[in-house]
């Protein structure tokens, strides 16, 4: 396994092992509200470097970080970094970017299109094409920002952005080492419900409203939204009976909340998202593979059978972190 998803599987073990404490966007002047985060750049330690660039017409945010001594003439490997579903940069993506830079790599975590605070219209869109290619679109930044060896880029996707990169790194062989990290594969869940436990019933409904929100939104009416959880309680948080969505609910909209992160997106998605399979050409995979999940996560069938179908490389690894759960 090549040494970059080694620095992965490293700080995956090490951050497991951490405890939630509440966070104020506001209390950071780059918003971050990961433990740990940066606060100001400090000569000889690692910086962080705001920027926005072009993807198809549209003004993508990201966050650079620059390792310790950062030299623009060095040969750097870097890694992109692809945020859960409904996250944004500042939260588990950015921590990841930051730890990763600590151990000497150029990182980028970038919000996807149509979220955070990157641009697109209507907000809140999850396309799995879209999120693919603003991975793509971090590879274009990479591969050119000054001291990136463009021969050593590396992905690592959290969640969903897990499921994405997993999907992207079957063509984009930009990436020469992949590791996700308890991974979504959005489109399963959405087509077949979590943990496969959708009836028939069930799907043919969800069908029908991403049909109907699409009609909607082509007579001009405003989009129509699902899994907003910006109303619920913790006492009903408290209830839900899945460990993915009951520590979901407390990591991404109370101990590290963000403006630019939000559970909810357009019904329509639901027409591209239910026939996306992040997994279904897994064999395509010839980089070194890393795929980690908690010994706990009720979401860790997902990862045991996309190590189970990427047949194409022998150089891959399935981390089970000991102890812990999806978040």
């Amino acid at each position: 396994m090549l040494k970059q998803n080694k620095f992965v599987l490293a700080a995956a073990v090490s951050l497991a092992a951490g405890s939630a404490q509440a966070a104020d966007y506001r209390d950071n002047p780059f918003t971050l509200v990961y433990d740990g985060a940066i606060t100001e750049n400090v000569a000889g330690r690692v910086n962080i470097k705001p920027v926005t660039y072009e993807l198809h017409g549209l003004t993508i945010s990201a966050n650079v970080y620059l390792p310790a001594n950062y030299d623009p003439k060095g040969h750097y490997a870097a890694v992109a970094v692809a945020h859960p579903n409904g996250g944004t940069k500042e939260q588990v993506a950015g921590l990841y970017a930051q730890r990763l830079a600590d151990h000497g790599y150029i990182t980028i975590a970038a919000d996807a299109s149509y979220q955070g605070q990157s641009a697109g219209l209507p907000r809140n869109t999850d396309k799995p094409a879209n999120r693919i290619e603003d991975i793509r679109g971090m590879a274009d930044y990479l591969q050119t920002f000054p001291g990136v060896d463009p021969e050593r880029i590396g992905l690592m996707g959290i969640c969903g952005g897990g499921g994405y990169s997993l999907a992207a790194a079957q063509t984009d062989k930009r990436f020469k080492a992949v590791a996700v990290l308890s991974m979504f594969d959005s489109g399963r869940v959405r087509r077949q419900g979590y943990q496969d436990s959708d009836s028939p019933e069930v799907i043919a409904q969800r069908m029908q409203t991403a049909s109907e929100a699409r009609a909607a939104e082509a007579r001009g009416e405003e989009p129509k939204y699902l899994g907003d959880m910006s109303g619920i309680t913790p006492e009903q948080a408290d209830k839900m009976p899945f460990d993915l969505y009951r520590e979901g609910y407390y990591y991404y909209l109370v101990n590290y909340a963000h403006p630019g992160s939000t559970f909810r997106y357009t019904a329509s998605s639901l027409l591209d998202l239910m026939e996306f399979d992040a997994i279904a050409h897994m064999e395509l995979i010839n980089q070194p593979l890393l795929i980690m999940a908690g010994e706990k996560a009720d979401s860790r069938y997902m990862s045991e059978d996309a190590f189970a179908r990427a047949t194409g490389t022998q150089d891959k690894e399935l981390f089970i972190i000991p102890g812990a759960t999806h978040i």
